[in-house]
């Protein structure tokens, strides 16, 4: 990023703040800052899930599942929940007494996505997450059913 000179007295009040802002979204940017939401989901061939806390994925969420080639046919939010990673600091997310992930942020929008059921891990993946896509990982659990954790961009 090239550096611009400006000075102070040639800006407006309204034209400084738009400059400010600017500034401020573009130091943002190279902080290697994502806000992040993850989802925890439970994959299933029965029309209700047995937890009465647990509700349909929405219909974003649930289109993206069906087009990918899993075997399910109802999926259903268990937990989200939303929080900030940079390339500084891995984070480390509990999404149910079972469940964790930790994300890493890299370089050019890449985010490793790392999936710890019962303490062990299940799985990696590493991609580019523009905040347009959604990042899916998971498993299966007993009776025909699986866990999948879903990783979207907030910002």
């Amino acid at each position: 990023m090239k550096p611009v000179a400006f000075s102070i007295r040639s800006f407006r009040p309204a034209g400084l703040a738009a400059a400010l802002l600017v500034c401020c979204l573009g130091l943002s940017a190279l902080a290697g800052e994502f806000r992040l939401e993850a989802q925890l989901i439970w994959g299933t061939n029965d029309p209700k899930s047995p937890d009465p806390r647990h509700k349909p994925v929405e219909e974003q969420v649930a289109r993206k599942l069906k087009e990918l080639p899993f075997k399910w046919t109802h999926y259903f939010e268990v937990n989200r929940k939303e929080f900030t990673v940079s390339q500084q600091e891995p984070r480390t997310v509990t999404l149910s007494e079972e469940c964790e992930i930790r994300v890493r942020l890299l370089e050019d929008e890449q985010v490793e996505l790392t999936l710890y059921g019962k303490g062990k891990r299940v799985g990696r993946i590493s991609q580019k997450l523009p905040k347009s896509e959604m990042l899916v990982l998971g498993g299966n659990a007993p009776n025909y059913t699986a866990w999948f954790v879903v990783l979207r961009r907030k910002d």
